[in-house]
């Protein structure tokens, strides 16, 4: 079973799932036992074997003996030698950086079944650990298709390829292993079995996603793309005694997750939108989420201030934020970056909803900034000791460390700040090694230098999905509002302030 993303696998318990009780019944359960958990669910550790995978290894003489084969199944690879200078103009720096990153998307994929693979290590510390990650998450397939819609409304791909590499993607999709309509979280791109026991909630959401700005981007595959849509039931995710949504379903042994997502501010409210706008989840549900726990829930990484009762389009639930310096915010559950802003990746909550999740953009990454060199999100561990997930302690209910900086976390931000973020992207680029032939390595780390040498392709995908948005004035953001499903959702999501 892969071990790299596990927040968004939904595999490790990260999402704090309590439901908020019905006011006026007051709200004071808060051990962490009923906010995290704690214990890993049975299903997960229930292996998957991808058989047909070991038997083709085993005929080469073994997973190392195999290790050429599947570096020869990817549409490229990058250049070793020195990078050319970067350019001085911010736009053009902008346009290289994506420039570079889409080329490297376009190599990391299976040129037979094309669907993006996990990752490569350039320079692994461990020899036993395989170079190429020849695996892939649903998610990372939804924000290949993302990609390739920005990199088609950038010219970086002529339309006939760009349909060509569409319809390749859809072939493999249709035909994967699937229950009940819905895909597996994990599956290998060399064999295409799967190698999860879990429908996962927060990665069918970001597949479908993708497939929601494929139809709205090329019509000429909007069938296909409205057919893998429609064809999932997504009821299962949804638990009405909660009005919260499940980490997922698990087909082996059967039944829901025992969590829920039950933090607003966290990556997962993509989902949520989704799950809105196709009348899975009533409206009630988004006000359902907690903004802040009681006070009395010490485990905080602060009391929140102004937790009152509020009412928003007939909804009652607690408001509340968190303060650091002058800054005020609704928290995310680990303060990290990709919790924060990716969703914006195709949702303009800025413009959205700009006086909810908006203003909360702007503040997240405005604490951020306090570091010289900033960006904390997960990522790859610089000393090549794995995936570590950072962020800014104080951002988060339960907080993650401070650690790696990772160039991801500075393109996200562009959509909030992109003068600074872009500056901060030029320093990671110029202080330390960590530009490549394929646009930035994983993660840094500012105190000792060391860099990941490392493409963590759905760290690549937000980079360029970012960037692109920045240089076509919102094109991907566009063409996913534009869509019937997240027109019925936005009046709900813009109807809050946070901080009133």
């Amino acid at each position: 079973m892969p071990t790299l993303r596990p927040v968004l696998a939904g595999l490790v318990l990260v999402a704090a799932c309590r439901p908020l009780p019905s006011p006026p019944v007051p709200d004071t359960r808060c051990e962490v036992g009923h906010v995290v958990g704690g214990v890993t669910e049975p299903a997960a550790i229930e292996p998957v074997v991808p058989a047909e995978k070991r038997a083709w290894e085993a005929a080469a003489g073994g997973e190392i003996a195999a290790r050429p084969m599947i570096r020869s199944r990817l549409m490229a690879w990058p250049a070793s030698g020195p990078v050319p200078p970067l350019p001085a103009d911010d736009r053009a720096f902008a346009r290289r950086v994506a420039t570079d990153t889409w080329r490297g998307l376009r190599g990391l994929m299976d040129r037979e079944h094309h669907l993006p693979i996990d990752h490569i290590h350039l320079a692994p510390r461990d020899e036993s650990v395989p170079p190429i990650g020849d695996y892939t998450n649903v998610t990372t397939v939804g924000l290949w298709i993302v990609s390739l819609a920005g990199a088609s409304e950038l010219g970086l791909v002529s339309r006939p390829d760009a349909l060509a590499l569409l319809a390749g993607v859809l072939d493999t999709l249709e035909r994967l292993e699937s229950h009940d309509g819905l895909f597996f979280n994990y599956y290998d791109t060399t064999s295409l079995e799967r190698t999860s026991n879990l429908l996962s909630f927060v990665d069918t959401a970001w597949l479908t996603a993708g497939l929601i700005v494929a139809r709205q981007t090329f019509p000429e595959l909007a069938s296909r793309a409205t057919a893998l849509i429609e064809r999932g039931d997504w009821s299962r995710f949804y638990d009405p005694a909660a009005g919260l949504l499940y980490h997922g379903w698990w087909v082996q042994p059967p039944g829901p997750s025992r969590y829920h997502y039950g933090v607003l501010y966290a990556e997962s409210r993509i989902g949520s939108v989704l799950a809105m706008g196709m009348g899975i989840a009533p409206p009630s549900h988004w006000f359902r989420m907690t903004r802040t726990f009681p006070a009395a829930c010490d485990w905080q990484t602060q009391a929140p201030h102004d937790r009152a009762q509020k009412t928003v389009l007939g909804n009652t639930f607690f408001g509340g934020h968190y303060v650091s310096g002058d800054v005020e915010y609704v928290p995310s559950w680990g303060g990290s970056m990709f919790e924060a802003l990716m969703p914006t990746l195709v949702l303009d909550e800025l413009r959205l909803a700009p006086a909810s999740l908006g203003a909360n953009d702007r503040a997240h990454v405005a604490v951020q900034q306090r570091d010289p060199i900033w960006g904390m999100s997960p990522s790859l561990r610089p000393d090549g000791s794995g995936y570590g997930e950072y962020g800014v302690r104080a951002l988060g209910m339960l907080g993650y460390p401070a650690g790696a900086v990772t160039p991801h976390a500075s393109a996200l931000a562009v959509a909030v700040t992109p003068d600074a973020a872009l500056a901060n992207l030029r320093i990671l680029a110029t202080r330390f090694p960590a530009y490549g032939d394929w646009g930035f390595y994983d993660a840094v780390d500012p105190v000792t230098g060391d860099v990941a040498r490392s493409y963590l392709t759905l760290d690549q995908e937000m980079t360029f999905i970012a960037l692109a948005n920045h240089l076509c004035d919102g094109c991907v953001q566009r063409r996913f509002a534009a869509d019937p499903i997240i027109a019925r959702a936005l009046p709900v999501i813009a109807a809050e302030h946070f901080f009133d």
